[in-house]
């Protein structure tokens, strides 16, 4: 396997588990509101209610999220590979390496380091369209792309 494959996979693998917890999250929910049964302070059965229509409100919002994330991340092709910083490029810096694709943290492989960012985040606009030699400044740290697979 390649490392951009193994990245990919990582990506993959981390946005499987947020989905999962939170599909548990859901169904914990659905769970309590069939659950709850009209107390005798009805009011307080209401805000119980309404507190868990909200946070089902909410975890849908974040699962809606998390299939946009997976829409970017089968958008990368694991084969290619191009000279200019784009969607799915690994970028080695005289900093840090990235791996441009969904914001999932830090990622190892073998006994490199890696941050998959997305291309919405401040370093990911910084590092679209960037090539090799060069410099950017993020942070008040200055830079270089020393090598884009």
């Amino acid at each position: 396997m390649n490392l951009k494959e193994e990245l990919y996979k990582q990506c993959d693998v981390f946005i499987s588990n947020r989905f999962e917890t939170i599909q548990k999250t859901i169904e914990e929910i659905q769970e309590s509101l069939t659950t709850e049964t009209k107390s005798t302070a009805g009011d307080k059965h209401e805000t119980g209610r309404a507190m868990l229509q909200l946070e089902r409100e909410k975890t849908g919002s974040q699962l809606a999220e998390i299939q946009t994330i997976k829409t970017v991340l089968s958008k990368i092709d694991v084969g290619k590979s191009t000279n200019t910083v784009s969607l799915g490029s690994i970028v080695y810096t005289s900093n840090l390496n990235y791996f441009i694709a969904i914001s999932a943290g830090e990622l190892k492989v073998g006994n490199e380091t890696f941050y998959a960012v997305s291309v919405g985040t401040p370093i990911g606009q910084l590092l679209i369209g960037k090539v090799i030699d060069d410099e950017i400044v993020f942070r008040n740290q200055k830079f270089v792309v020393e090598k884009i697979l």
